[in-house]
């Protein structure tokens, strides 16, 4: 079966929350918000804005979206019989969020405050654990009910956070082609629709056109339309074109990277981009290609090499490592169209990390 699959509904603009209430209303009347310390300051811009009808817990969220933690905010929402459950927050606080609307059988609502991860739209949650490594997938029969970014808010983040986003959305189209040719399964089971890869190579088209300016826009800590289009492809086009089109390499190569100590304050997306450079040579795309995914990370401040992710010490070692981690069975690595191996991904590693040295050092230069 060919199998595409999306939010109930997404809603993105300037200051969308303060619709919020009226979107949520027809879901249920009882809400955790389980939010983000950062955003804390915030909740109140629509859940003190509630009806009669309309009652909200908040719940801090303590940092990372684990087992312990799914489960102490799943115990909160029965106790205050909640109907539904709001994420507030990053990628984890919505993973999280998610994790317990599954468990719980709630409504969920994703309320992303950066644009850096397209965790807001997808039915699963990446589970880690305590000491933050990756840990498993966790997949949902469903969406989330409605996803709402206010882009006024996300202006306001971190840029980092943006940029970080860019590198996740990086590795859709490649990934979505990967499966694509080896008619690997899509998240959901089934095989990729055209609409989904055509919403793929619309999310790579939309980097490349309006990542630098949109960078420059939250750096101005402005709102412009080139932000909204790199909100919508960091958010919408990569969450759906990844879960209806699948992952390959370049998310398994990420996977890898978490063991490393070096590169655990380095964000998701800041890992799926070297991880892209990985695929692309893995894969021998032609050198035009990786030249313009190499220019375009620049551009924007994304990682291309290791020495940007913390890696500067027993590289070769700590590669293997990761190359070995990579291909544990069961990895994302194996939907590429070609056989895989440790020492082939090992090599890839290093001649991906040799590539974006090169290239800052042209950079430099010039």
């Amino acid at each position: 079966m060919r199998i595409i699959q999306s939010p109930g509904k997404y809603i993105q603009g300037p200051d969308a929350l303060s619709s919020l209430n009226n979107y949520i209303q027809p879901l249920g009347s009882r809400w955790l918000i389980l939010v983000d310390s950062a955003m804390q300051h915030q909740v109140s811009r629509f859940s003190t804005k509630g009806t009669d009808n309309l009652h909200f817990h908040l719940e801090p969220f303590h940092g990372q979206c684990s087992r312990l933690e799914i489960q102490r905010i799943a115990e909160q929402a029965e106790s205050q019989r909640c109907d539904g459950i709001i994420g507030f927050g990053g990628g984890k606080v919505l993973d999280t969020a998610k994790a317990v609307a599954f468990y719980q059988r709630l409504r969920s609502v994703m309320l992303p405050t950066v644009a850096s991860t397209d965790a807001p739209t997808s039915a699963l949650s990446v589970i880690y654990t305590e000491e933050g490594e990756f840990d498993q997938y966790l997949f949902y029969p469903a969406n989330p009910d409605m996803v709402i970014v206010d882009s006024t808010i996300v202006a306001s983040a971190p840029v980092r956070l943006l940029v970080s986003g860019m590198g996740d959305a990086l590795s859709t189209w490649f990934e979505a082609q990967a499966c694509y040719e080896s008619r690997s399964a899509n998240m959901s089971g089934g095989q990729t629709t055209r609409a989904a890869l055509t919403l793929a190579r619309l999310c790579y088209e939309t980097l490349l056109q309006e990542g630098k300016k949109a960078k420059i826009a939250v750096e101005q800590k402005v709102t412009c339309r080139a932000l909204e289009r790199i909100i919508e492809a960091n958010t919408y086009l990569s969450g759906i074109g990844f879960e209806s089109s699948g992952l390959a390499a370049a998310h398994a190569i990420h996977n890898g990277l978490t063991q490393l100590d070096d590169c655990h304050h380095f964000y998701h997306g800041e890992k799926v981009a070297f991880g892209t450079l990985a695929q692309l040579v893995l894969q021998n795309s032609s050198d035009a290609q990786i030249d313009e995914v190499l220019e375009f990370c620049i551009s924007v401040g994304l990682p291309v090499c290791l020495e940007q992710l913390g890696v500067t010490e027993n590289v070769q070692e700590k590669m293997r490592l990761v190359a070995d981690k990579s291909c544990s069975e069961g990895e994302t690595i194996f939907n590429m169209p070609f056989s895989i191996t440790t020492e082939s991904v090992y090599s890839a590693l290093i001649i991906a990390d040799q590539l974006g040295r090169q290239k800052l050092d042209l950079a430099a230069q010039g």
